[in-house]
């Protein structure tokens, strides 16, 4: 086994136990008949309320793929995109390292479709870098309306949050203007890319932004149910909470949301409501994604196996590499 697979692997089980630990810090502290009745006590308006606001975050988020498709140079219909997009995050939200994870299912679908592995590469960078921009829009929003909540997690002074705002906004803001002037090819140590056109930027920066204001608003829905707080305030919360995620790299952020929400927000995040908020955002399109992409890869491998009989029984090099 390499030295980068034992990495790997070494870094996975870190997470997990990390992820263990953090469920246990969150849990411990209630009975099952407690966290139950929590979930119960939240009314069906707020329930089905988050189920919308989690519809749109996916719906924002096959918006990426499809604008990524284009800037590979591969545009496809909107369904194909959805489809992909859909499956491939349902269950990389789960799995961690959605980019990796995600990006398995998609090329999965995308190969099938005709783009080649850099071309899928494209697509999956395109979106790692849109979901980044919205974190930042709303982490800077977050920071400068709200910096007292920020300062309770991370020991900094109001003025030191309000320059830690206006840095992550300039970053979205930054990227716009080399999309405007900037054609060459970029290069990054040894990688070199190119920057997508105006257009493609400006809508990285706008349903970027409005995905995480969606996800934001399906956590909110949960925690004002039991709970006095405001949008801005789980806003607040939900960035922190991502910028943990991608510092433990926890498969699904699962422990780390739940502690670093009920951190932030002691008074607000009830058991229930983070509970709630997992089954919506992240269990509900898991148990749609999976079989969708069960009953795709099935047709694929009878489509393939019927075109083999009729070349009888060689599948072509693009089959075998699908299959």
């Amino acid at each position: 086994m390499s030295a980068k697979r034992v990495l790997i692997n070494a870094t996975l089980v870190l997470g997990l136990l990390l992820a263990a630990y953090l469920l246990y810090k969150v849990f411990s502290r209630y009975s099952i008949d407690e966290i139950t009745r929590s979930i119960a006590a939240i009314p069906m308006s707020r329930l089905l309320s988050g189920l919308g606001f989690a519809a749109l975050s996916y719906l924002c988020l096959t918006g990426f793929d499809w604008m990524g498709l284009r800037y590979a140079g591969k545009p496809l219909s909107y369904p194909k995109a959805a489809i992909a997009s859909f499956t491939g995050l349902s269950i990389g939200h789960n799995l961690g390292v959605a980019a990796l994870s995600s990006g398995a299912v998609r090329y999965r679908y995308y190969a099938r479709w005709g783009l080649s592995a850099e071309e899928v590469a494209k697509v999956i960078l395109f979106c790692g870098v849109t979901v980044g921009i919205g974190l930042s829009v709303l982490a800077g929003l977050a920071l400068l309306i709200n910096p007292s909540d920020a300062a309770n997690l991370l020991a900094m002074s109001t003025d030191g949050l309000f320059m830690l705002g206006l840095a992550c906004l300039a970053i979205p803001a930054a990227y716009v203007l080399l999309a405007a002037t900037v054609r060459a090819p970029l290069r990054l140590w040894k990688w070199s890319f190119e920057m997508p056109r105006l257009g493609l930027a400006i809508g990285q920066v706008v349903i970027g932004t409005l995905n995480f204001v969606f996800v934001a608003a399906c956590l909110h829905q949960m925690l004002a149910a039991q709970g006095d707080v405001g949008f801005v305030q789980t806003a607040t919360a939900f960035v922190l909470a991502n910028i943990a995620i991608l510092v433990t790299h926890v498969p699904g952020g699962l422990g780390v949301l739940e502690a670093t929400v009920s951190h932030v927000l002691p008074g607000a995040a009830s058991i229930g409501a983070l509970v709630a908020f997992r089954v919506i955002y992240f269990i509900v399109p898991l148990l749609i994604g999976i079989p969708v992409f069960a009953i795709s890869e099935l047709v694929l491998r009878k489509r393939g196996k019927a075109a083999s009989e009729d070349r009888g029984g060689q599948p072509s090099d693009a089959q075998a590499q699908l299959l």
